[in-house]
């Protein structure tokens, strides 16, 4: 008995997976899960100025549940990207990085930064209390040169002789042996740092499709992370038919994804997929808003928004983003985004399935509707008039005008209860219950600005 109960005490828990029941979603900590966030740009590790405690209990706050990290192996200069106070560009003091530097400043890729290790587990413990879903992005693509000057891989940055006329365009592939060794242990370290924890799963490498990241290179990754944590690959920008998965992948990322046209076209793969990136549109809320709830009401499982409010010294969210920034993030939409937790945690999403037959007429010009359904018991709808347009900057445009809608639903006979949602303001903002004897139900919404949902349940 002595044993029997030390064994239990020490076992590990469950890490987050798919949910047997319906794989495009995830299950964590016993119940159904999607994962919801607007985060910081990935530095909150490597970045030693970065308070993460304050950042993960903002994020707690805000009602999100996920974050997304860099292992430390890619970072960014200031002026990349035109981003502004850019957590993954710490001055040259605050980087901490998993190779222990020599006297030289350089590092020894065959010794492990003890502080970084301490930093990555205590990150991650702190998020698991806060029940924060932690990614692990292993590697990203380096996009410049000068981003590939940086790393510890390259040749002037390590004692050991690795990275010796390697290209910023070669490094993740297969073909520079002592390269791939010394990646494949960080992959086994990390794995064995982090192998206790149900908070965590591992993505590949960030957008390996811009910089001449191999597909067999990732297969080698892919198979080094061993042991029950999901695997998560980034397929493409915007949107792409996955034709040959690697089995071992359980979560498909896209960035940019909007309209989220990838869920349908992938959605037969019986896997998660997540818009795990957004960002490059402008700095108004409302358009990530409609991004995060399009993208979940199509049947996707994950979305992560880039939220440049978070900053050294504004861990909390705070920092006022000027209006040139590529993308936003506020309080304000963080606050939005729970709001869409919690109209999808009101619903039994396990049974749903995006049904693109419910609405058969009603919904305005040159607006979007997206429907998750459970015939005859459970309907989440969603309508916005928000656009992407080509060669426009920002890219992304919301009609602001008042709007009614007045949606016709195929449903069948019964007794329902509809409620409209206002996502902007986090309410239920009109109810209404009805018998349907069948066929097409006509429910007028109230008046709305930029997009409107609605809960409909039988009775």
């Amino acid at each position: 008995m002595t044993v029997f109960l030390l064994l239990l005490s020490t076992a590990v828990a469950q890490p987050i997976r798919l949910h047997p029941d319906n794989p495009h979603y995830f299950q964590f900590r016993g119940k159904p899960a999607v994962l919801i966030t607007s985060a910081e740009h990935y530095g909150a590790v490597l970045n030693g100025a970065f308070d993460y405690v304050k950042y993960l209990d903002t994020l707690a706050r805000d009602g999100l549940n996920m974050t997304r990290i860099f292992t430390g192996v890619y970072r960014e200069v200031p002026s990349d990207f035109g981003i502004l106070r850019n957590t993954l560009a710490p001055e040259q003091d605050h980087y901490i990085g998993p190779y222990e530097r020599t006297g030289l400043n350089q590092f020894d890729l065959a010794k492990w930064n003890a502080k970084y290790f301490e930093r990555l587990r205590d990150f991650v413990t702190q998020a698991g209390k806060r029940g924060i879903v932690v990614e692990v992005t292993l590697f990203c693509t380096y996009y410049r040169d000068h981003i590939w000057q940086l790393s510890p891989y390259h040749e002037k940055n390590n004692i050991n002789g690795i990275g010796r006329g390697v290209t910023n365009t070669d490094v993740l592939t297969m073909k520079h042996a002592a390269l791939v060794h010394a990646q494949t242990e960080l992959v086994r370290k990390i794995v064995a740092e982090l192998r206790d924890f149900d908070n965590v799963y591992y993505e590949i490498c960030n957008e390996p499709y811009v910089a001449g990241v191999s597909p067999e290179w990732q297969a080698h990754v892919a198979g080094t992370i061993s042991g029950p944590h999901l695997i998560a690959q980034n397929i493409a920008n915007n949107q792409q038919l996955i034709t040959n998965p690697n089995p071992l992948v359980s979560l498909f990322n896209f960035h940019y994804a909007r309209p989220p046209v990838t869920v349908d076209m992938n959605y037969r793969l019986n896997k998660a997929i997540g818009l795990d990136e957004t960002g490059f549109d402008g700095t108004l809320d409302s358009i990530y808003r409609i991004q995060g709830w399009d993208f979940l009401l199509a049947g996707g499982a994950h979305y992560n928004n880039l939220d440049y409010s978070f900053a050294v010294g504004h861990e909390d969210g705070s920092f006022r983003v000027p209006g040139d920034q590529p993308g936003g993030g506020s309080a304000t939409l963080r606050r939005q985004l729970k709001t869409l937790h919690e109209f999808m945690s009101r619903f039994d999403y396990i049974r749903m399935r995006p049904d693109a037959t419910v609405v058969t007429g009603g919904v305005p010009e040159g607006a979007s509707a997206r429907v998750l359904a459970e015939p005859g018991r459970a309907y989440a709808l969603y309508v916005h008039h928000g656009r992407v347009m080509a060669d426009y900057r920002p890219r992304s445009i919301v009609r602001t005008s008042r709007q009614r809608a007045t949606l016709t639903l195929q449903l069948p006979p019964g007794s329902y209860t509809a409620n409209w949602w206002d996502p902007k303001a986090g309410r239920i903002t009109q109810t209404e219950t009805f018998s349907h004897s069948g066929s097409g139900k006509a429910l007028a919404s109230p008046e709305y600005t930029e997009d409107v949902a609605l809960e409909v349940k039988a009775r």
